[in-house]
């Protein structure tokens, strides 16, 4: 697998970006189509309106929103393995639009798909 990062969609984009997907529900404010220079926008992979709306960014509601959206990508298993596929041939970006870039979704959706990378090419030893 190639690497996979996460990056503000207000960020300049960079060579080593690679492929770019936006991972937010709602377009970026401020950001048109061309300055976000995205190769695909997956929607699937955003939190629920209703999870994205009860969160709010709000700190003190971190953790049960990471529990809660995690539940959420574990209905996602098609959008996850689209972007494992990609990974297999290309380093990827997800690109999010939340201000602060400790407390985010994407944080939350790196992890998740990293660990099923991992899972993958631990199952993928043992044969």
């Amino acid at each position: 697998m190639k690497k996979i990062k996460i990056k503000r969609i207000y960020d300049e984009p960079s060579s080593n970006d690679g492929y770019r997907i936006l991972v937010d529900r709602l377009w970026p404010r401020g950001i048109s189509k061309e300055k976000a220079a995205i190769d695909e926008w997956n929607k699937d992979l955003a939190p629920s309106t209703e999870l994205r709306k009860w969160f709010h960014h709000a700190a003190e509601l971190f953790d049960l929103f990471e529990e809660k959206y995690r539940n959420e990508l574990s209905e996602q298993t098609t959008a996850i393995k689209h972007v494992m596929e990609i990974n297999k041939h290309r380093d990827i970006s997800l690109l999010y639009g939340a201000k602060d870039p400790n407390i985010n979704h994407a944080i939350v959706l790196l992890d998740v798909i990293k660990n099923k990378i991992n899972d993958y090419e631990q199952s993928n030893k043992k044969k």
